[in-house]
């Protein structure tokens, strides 16, 4: 087991403090030493106790958010009946605090979480560095008609972590950085058909089943399936000179074989299309520079996000300095894209990884879950239940979707929080107890469901 970050050192509320108490705004900090994790006090600890509101109904949180959100939540993934299997299914939908790895529903009940943030935090909740860069941007101001000097920090210190990145472009989510990689890759290659593998958002170019998307834009991507060497030649050898990008999702529940990848990067080279590889999950997890770190197969461009910010809402297309040059060809802006909090938060994550190998913890972490997962699920005897995925992004798969819907309930009921049908994810906050609590609530979940079913 590795040494890891103790999740109990909360200065949210002492920074905020300091913040709004001071008369002259800090200085915002391009640096961060991860290392200089100050001692958790009991001043500290009360104030995170007091930030919870004293009353809740987290069926009314759940209602009041139905009757105001077309959907109930305005992320896919976190809505009830993407949580746990069912619309009516019982659990937890609301948050009021997260700290570390654990979570504080709107109940006040307190659960171990494994989706974190459905992967964007890798180092923990409310991080302190984080969190202290964060708040000295925001106190600095954080936005102006000026950029901010950590765009071109970070970006400089990207380029030098990323294997295929000359140059940097910021945004704010993963599905709008890897449709700017896409409209490089057209612009640049003067080209519209793109073949796709893998999942890339809600946007146009790629939700080519959703209703609302222009027949005319469905008509420029070609799926094919991951890791299947026959088909993504077939798929290139129709597209001829037509074919702009082929862009990839390279860690899909398991790692691809290096033949797969390498024969995706001969082909885009051969044709004179761009190689996409889209790193919003395995950056700054699988390695920090992402899969193609970690494959040594480096592609044109590349799109990151998630745990890049540690929660924060930023991404970033990067790539080769002539597809990047693309940029002043078309129009990719926003407004918010070079924010200065979210880019502090970079900055602080961009130190962790500096100082100590984080990538190789999370490898070592998620394992220490799998295994306590496995452990569970071994000694609980409940059959048909499986544990997937590589072990910084593993998944639980269920054979029974009815059964997967009651052990998520029961998980939630011990204190544990599961992703359904998708990664649960390693973070350094996950400590020793942390993994222990995790294998006791999937223990007792998974005894339950036993004796539910042997009632029946």
């Amino acid at each position: 087991m590795v040494e890891r970050w103790n999740p109990s050192t909360y200065l949210l509320h002492m920074t905020f403090r300091r913040f709004f108490g001071a008369k002259d705004a800090p200085k915002p900090q391009v640096q961060n030493d991860p290392t200089a994790v100050p001692e958790a006090t009991e001043e500290v600890e009360e104030a995170a106790e007091e930030a919870i509101p004293e009353e809740h109904d987290a069926a009314d949180w759940q209602t009041r958010a139905r009757a105001v959100l077309p959907t109930g939540a305005s992320t896919g993934s976190k809505r009830t009946e993407a949580l746990y299997g069912d619309a009516d299914a019982s659990g937890p939908t609301h948050y009021v605090q997260a700290i570390g790895c654990r979570v504080t529903d709107a109940d006040g009940h307190e659960y171990v979480a494994c989706s974190m943030a459905l992967g964007s935090v890798a180092l923990g909740y409310a991080e302190p560095n984080v969190t202290r860069a964060v708040v000295d941007a925001i106190a600095a101001g954080n936005v102006s008609g000026l950029s901010s000097v950590l765009e071109v920090d970070v970006a400089e210190r990207l380029c030098g972590v990323i294997p295929c990145a000359d140059r940097v472009q910021f945004l704010k989510t993963g599905a709008e950085a890897v449709a700017a990689a896409v409209r490089l890759a057209r612009t640049y290659t003067a080209r519209e058909l793109v073949i796709a593998v893998g999942y890339f958002g809600w946007l146009d170019w790629c939700a080519e089943e959703a209703a609302g998307v222009p027949e005319g834009t469905r008509r420029t991507i070609r799926r094919v399936p991951y890791d299947d060497i026959a088909a993504l030649q077939a798929a290139v050898d129709e597209a001829g000179q037509q074919l702009a990008a082929i862009v990839i999702e390279p860690v899909i529940e398991r790692l691809p074989s290096i033949e797969w990848i390498t024969k995706a990067r001969e082909l885009t080279t051969a044709v004179g299309a761009a190689l996409i590889f889209d790193e919003i999950k395995t950056g700054f997890r699988v390695r920090t520079g992402g899969y193609q770190a970690y494959a040594d197969v480096v592609p044109d461009l590349a799109a990151f996000g998630k745990a890049m910010a540690n929660g924060y809402p930023l991404a970033a297309v990067v790539g080769h300095r002539d597809i990047m040059e693309a940029a002043r060809k078309t129009w990719i802006s926003s407004t918010l894209a070079s924010e200065a909090s979210a880019l502090a938060a970079a900055a602080a994550v961009l130190a962790w990884h500096d100082s100590v190998d984080v990538c190789d913890s999370l490898w070592t972490i998620g394992a220490d879950m799998r295994r306590a997962i496995s452990a569970a699920i071994e000694a609980s005897g409940v059959d048909g239940v499986t544990v997937d995925g590589i072990d910084p992004m593993w998944l639980l798969r269920f054979d029974d979707p009815l059964k997967e819907r009651r052990f998520l309930e029961l998980s939630a009921e011990h204190g544990v929080l599961f992703k359904r049908r998708a990664y649960n994810f390693a973070a350094l906050a996950h400590d020793e107890d942390a993994i222990r609590e995790i294998e006791g609530g999937a223990s007792a979940a998974f005894v339950d469901l036993r004796d539910e079913d042997a009632d029946r």
